[in-house]
Parts: structure tokens; sequence; C-alpha cells
């Protein structure tokens, strides 16, 4: 072998990294876990992410001389990096996966397909293409071409499609996960949990580092010498799903609301009769005052406003209304946005002022409520009224 065997901090990590994604993948794939579709999705992410970083791990620690057969077997997978975790926030906000998907695929099957042109060269062909990318002080091997190696000059340009990928389905993603937070009318840096959303958000902003450090390493690294930072980087994120399944299982298992809420609160100590007083409370208290009409209310306010806890008062929301604070605001400030629809000396106020008077911020996220509760646009409501 030319060189020795390369086993440092990073050659671990990222080994670590392999193996854990390949678990992941396997558990997600497996099992009654399987049957959720965004189940499947973050299991072929992390496979997706294990191929891509088995390979890195190769070449860095020099087993590639001994797997030369191997050599820039996970390319394709350059176009699953961002695909996937985007699937797998589409299919965990809408239960299915976007129309058309397949021909999201198109960039990687055609990289499968494209591969075979240096995937069946020779072996010299194989090393003189490792070396060149990671031991560049290394004398060549003479070789004949079994195949075109590149015929349409595409293979150049990989780091370029790779990164327009990334820059395409990042922003799809968080297009999605955005909209999900305008749709009920929460701001997109709210500070709290909203179950997926917030996590979901996270973990998409955090997705959004990897393009980043991907530049700033081709910049600054000739060939591929820093991919192990890039190994390094989505071992983390291998381990970041890790934690989110043991600390956030939420974001990955599909269970009825009324299952996940009384698991929250099994151990409340909310009593029948406190929880009737504030229920009472909270009805007046809405009825007399109208705080829905207010753009900035939050539950921590409204708890604060009745003197009771934030953790008691979303308890008596679920467990004695089976709304969340969100969908309680949705439904209050609908019924008065059709008093006000309905009201024929206010047929000059346009839909995007009665919006702003009921306490919408935007007036897609009054037109995506009113119509869930109500079945009809507001238009439609005031045209036959």
């Amino acid at each position: 072998m030319p060189v020795p065997i390369r086993i440092d901090f990073f050659a671990i990590v990222i080994l670590l990294g392999v193996v854990q994604g390949v678990l992941l993948g396997g558990l997600f794939l497996t099992g009654t876990r399987a049957k959720t579709v965004s189940n499947r999705m973050m299991g072929w992410t992390m496979l997706a992410f294990s191929a891509a970083i088995l390979e890195v791990f190769l070449c860095y620690s020099n087993y590639q001389f001994q797997f030369l057969w191997a050599d820039n077997f996970a390319e394709p997978t350059n176009f699953l990096l961002a695909l996937l975790p985007y699937f797998f926030g589409y299919t965990r906000l809408h239960g299915h996966l976007p129309k058309g998907w397949r021909w999201h695929l198109i960039p990687f099957v055609f990289w499968c397909v494209y591969s075979v042109f240096w995937q069946f060269q020779s072996f010299d062909y194989k090393y003189n293409s490792y070396i060149s990318a990671w031991h560049p002080e290394l004398p060549y091997r003479t070789f004949t071409f079994w195949l075109p190696e590149d015929p349409l000059y595409l293979r150049d340009h990989v780091n370029d499609l790779t990164l327009v990928s990334m820059a395409v389905y990042m922003m799809l993603s968080l297009k999605e996960i955005y909209g999900a937070f305008k749709k009920n009318d929460i701001p997109f840096f709210t500070l709290h949990r909203v179950v997926p959303l917030t996590q979901l958000r996270n973990f998409n902003l955090l997705i959004f580092l990897f393009p980043i450090v991907f530049v700033v390493v081709k910049l600054n690294f000739k060939q591929d010498l820093g991919d192990y930072i890039l190994g390094s980087l989505t071992t983390f994120y291998i381990y970041l799903t890790s934690y989110l399944l043991i600390n956030h299982s939420v974001l990955f298992k599909v269970e009825s609301a009324g299952a996940e809420i009384k698991k929250k609160y099994e151990k409340s100590s909310l009593s029948d009769d406190y929880g009737g007083a504030i229920l009472q409370k909270l009805q007046a208290y809405l009825k007399e005052e109208k705080p829905y009409l207010e753009n900035d209310i939050t539950l921590p306010k409204l708890a604060q406003r009745l003197s009771v806890s934030q953790h008691h008062l979303s308890q008596v929301l679920n467990d004695r209304l089976n709304q969340s604070f969100f969908d309680l605001m949705a439904t209050y400030r609908v019924e008065e946005a059709k008093m006000l629809l309905a009201d024929k000396a206010l047929s000059h106020l346009k839909i995007d002022e009665i919006a702003e008077r009921v306490g919408y911020n935007s007036t897609s996220a009054f037109h995506t409520a009113f119509k869930r509760i109500t079945g009809k646009t507001p238009a439609q409501f005031r045209a036959n009224n």
C-alpha cells in the first residue's frame, strides 16, 4: 500500500457516524415505524448520509487503496442530501409526499446512470482518480480508458450542481415550515415549543450550515482534502437526529392528539374542580375582554392575566375544549369576523381590514383559518349574508 492507514479523531468520528446512520436508517425503515411516510423519509435520509460519509472515511483513512472498486461510489447521494430532508419535513407537515415527487429524483437517477462511465473503468484509473483528490504527491499509473470517462463534461461541476441542489431544497424546506407557522398565525422565531414546527424549524436552520461549510471547505482545500470536515458535520447531523429521537420523539412518531395530551398531563397536579374554575374564568374573560383581538396575545400572557400557570391553562384547553391555544384564538377571531362581515354597516371594510380588526397580522393566515372553520372564504361568507 502506498501510504499507511490513518485512524485519528476525525476518522473515528466519521466511522461512528456511519454506524449510527445505518442503525437509525434501519430503525426508521423497519417495523410499525415504516408505515409512516415521514419515518421512511428520515430512514432513507440517514442511509444517504451514511453512504456519503462512508466514502469520506475510506478516502481519509486511506482504506480506499484496499477498496479501489468503491471509488466515488456515493457521489450520486450528493443530490439526496438536501432533497430527502425536504421530503421528511413535507411529509411530517402534510402526511404525504409532494405532488410529482418522483420528478425530484431525476438528478439522483441521472447521476447514478452517468456514473457508469467512471465506475466501469480499470483499477488503475480508479487508483489515479483517488490519489489525484487525496494524495496528489504520489505517482500516477498508466491505464487505458474502457469507456469515455466524462462524455458530457459534467464531473468538474459536481460541486456546483450539489450546491444548487442544496440551495433549492433547503429553500423549499424553509418555505414549507414558514408557511406552516404562518398558517397557524405563529411567529416563525417563537421561543415557545410548538410540536412539531419548532423542532422542524431548528433542524432545518442547522442544516443551513452545511452549504456554508461546504463552500468554505472547497475554497480553502484543493481537491477533496477538506471533505473530512464535511463528513464530521454530517456525522453531527446524524447524532442530532438521534438526540431528537430520544428527547423529542414526538417529532417522528404518529399518535392521536388525545394520546399525546394524556401522556403530557398524566402527572399534572390540576384537579377537576380547579380545572373547571379555570375554564369558567377563561370563558368569562374571553367574552368580556376579548383578548383574541390583540395580534400579540400569547398563551403566557393570557395565563398571567388569569393568574393561573401556563401549564394548567394549556391542560384545560386540551382536556376540556380539545383545542390548542392557537385553535382557540382562531375560533374566537373567526366568530368575531363573521359578525363584522355580516354587518351591512361595515360592508365598506376590506377583508384585510377585518383580518386586522380581529387580531390577525397576516391576511393569508386569516383566510386559511376562516376557510378551515367555516368552509367558506371571508368573501364568500360576506356575499351570502
